[in-house]
């Protein structure tokens, strides 16, 4: 569950917003709830400052997604969500408790098994990735352009 649901360490979106933060338990539901409550900062910020182009947009849900499916999965507890509009973009930050950086990882269609390709996603979408490892986890930065 997330700590996010309950109004604890989520920054609400209002109009002008350019910053934006939640914390979540880890578990499987909050995927679901960070996307969500990403759409609300993206809603906010495009009332603000809308995107050059809608897919923009879906191409920040996508990899919003696409890291907090991928630290759930394979960094256990809390999971730090950040978004903050920035010059040419939108900079997105995932913080868990895996000092492991994250590596792609083969893909084989077709054989059942999913999986493989969300590294290989986040990197074809962004502006630019780096992680910053900390002693207690780690930091994924995003870059996305608006």
């Amino acid at each position: 569950m997330a700590t996010e649901s309950r109004g604890s360490g989520k920054q609400q979106p209002s109009e002008g917003a350019h910053d934006w933060e939640a914390r979540f338990d880890g578990g499987f539901g909050d995927v679901t709830r960070a996307r969500l409550s990403a759409e609300e900062f993206l809603s906010a910020l495009t009332r603000a400052s809308p995107p050059a182009t809608p897919e923009y947009r879906d191409d920040i849900l996508l990899v919003v997604s696409e890291l907090v499916a991928n630290a759930i999965q394979y960094a256990p507890g809390p999971i730090g969500l950040s978004m903050r509009r920035v010059f040419d973009g939108v900079h997105v930050t995932l913080s868990d408790t895996s000092t492991t950086p994250p590596a792609p990882r083969p893909f084989h269609p077709g054989t059942g098994k999913g999986g493989g390709i969300g590294w290989y996603l986040i990197h074809t979408l962004c502006d630019q990735v780096s992680v910053v490892v900390r002693e207690d986890g780690k930091d994924v930065h995003a870059f996305l352009p608006w």
